[in-house]
């Protein structure tokens, strides 16, 4: 992860091009048809491929455009990717069109002028967006400006088999507590794990009495004092969890397995309506359930942007369009499809489209918006890096 740290550092700043107006969407939608649209997106988990796959079959009955999911496990390999073409020079029909991109690797491109736009507030299905009560204009604090679109809400739950663990843990110290008694049963991904990375920060926001600190970029003067209480908790818990912690699920599906093999009871999740998704897909047992943090827990958006040299640009926002569309939203709040929060206000949709949401049943394991709690403001990116990299050498294991 140090490469994107230093990515701004590494590059001269080129300017976005700006070949196509967002606001004339006719234009947009003529030149869209007919091109394909590289989605660089992760690919760990048979749910959101299969969603992704129905967004392609969509966007080309309306549009023209083909869709192609490119499967990562690592963000940072399509952030690479961009990095490699502009220091060749390959300005012009890049490799990748669009990626499903967060945190560090947004601020990173951002920073080194790797995006196309601003497109986002322009595009016909903002004006559907939540932008009062919704974190969808900043990424881990760093301003989007129109770089990139929202099309997922997230927060972070965590799942437990009530079998074995009948009442919420209301705080890291007794999740701490509960490991101590129960060896074995608790684990987490391992990072740089998008989300194994999020229970390291989730854990550091709760232990802080006060995480505003977290708000402003780390810096070599207060990093060590701000992150103490985080390892001091990690030193205790690493010995308690699965396998003593010498080994890590590699994603979060893997550790949601875990649970369904009957070796660990408790699992993070960022998405509230994934117990349920995974319920009704048989994976989980029906004894399932969720639950947040006392001081409530972290949320943000999820995005998708658009590489400076995409030679689809035109149907990369077509896509990003459609993914805020009010079909598509509610087709991703359906905890059988993924159980993904929207990013809608419900108050700007028509009857017809309200209607859609209206009709969703959210499951026995989701946690309604009051029981959700409080929304936890993401740390800066620079405190995830270095973070991740301090994770690495203190407890990281070969996969």
């Amino acid at each position: 992860m140090k490469h994107l740290a230093l990515l701004a550092a590494l590059l001269a700043p080129v300017p976005a091009l700006a070949d196509i107006n967002p606001a004339d969407w006719d234009a947009v939608t003529a030149e869209a048809e007919g091109q394909t649209v590289f989605w660089n997106a992760w690919g760990g988990s048979t749910t959101t491929n299969d969603f992704i796959a129905w967004v392609g079959q969509r966007v080309m009955e309306d549009y023209g455009v083909t869709l192609e999911h490119v499967k990562l496990t690592d963000t940072a390999d399509a952030v690479t990717r961009v990095l490699s073409e502009k220091q060749a020079g390959e300005d012009d029909d890049g490799a990748v069109d669009m990626i499903w991109i967060n945190g560090a690797n947004f601020a990173a491109m951002k920073e080194a002028d790797l995006l196309f736009g601003p497109y986002a507030e322009q595009l016909p299905n903002w004006a559907f967006v939540d932008v009062e009560g919704k974190t969808v204009q900043t990424d881990f604090t760093v301003p989007t400006e129109g770089f990139e679109s929202p099309w997922a809400m997230a927060q972070v739950v965590f799942i437990h088999d009530t079998a074995d663990i009948p009442a919420p843990l209301g705080d890291m110290n007794a999740i701490l507590e509960w490991s101590a008694a129960n060896p074995g049963r608790f684990t987490y991904p391992q990072p740089p794990d998008f989300l194994g990375t999020t229970f390291l920060k989730q854990a550091l926001v709760d232990l802080m009495d006060d995480p505003s600190a977290l708000a402003t970029p780390a810096t070599d003067e207060n990093y060590d004092a701000v992150t103490e209480p985080l390892w001091t908790f990690l030193d205790a818990l690493t010995p308690t969890l699965w396998r003593a912690g010498r080994a890590y699920p590699a994603t979060g599906p893997a550790q949601l397995q875990l649970i369904a093999d009957g070796e660990v009871d408790l699992a993070v999740s960022f998405s509230p309506g994934e117990a349920t998704a995974a319920i009704a897909n048989n994976q989980l047992p029906d004894t399932v359930r969720t639950f947040v943090l006392d001081k409530g827990t972290i949320g943000n958006a999820s995005f998708v942007a658009i590489p400076y040299n995409s030679g689809s640009k035109a149907g990369a926002m077509v896509v990003a369009n459609f993914l805020m569309s009010p079909e598509a939203q509610a087709r991703a709040q359906d905890p059988n499809i993924l159980g993904y929060g929207t990013v809608l206000d419900m108050d700007a949709l028509s009857a017809d489209d309200r209607a859609l949401f209206d009709a969703l049943d959210l499951g026995i394991a989701t946690l309604s918006p009051a029981e959700l709690g409080t929304v936890q403001a993401e740390p800066h990116p620079s405190w995830m890096t270095r973070i991740a990299d301090d994770w690495m050498n203190r407890y990281g294991v070969a996969q």
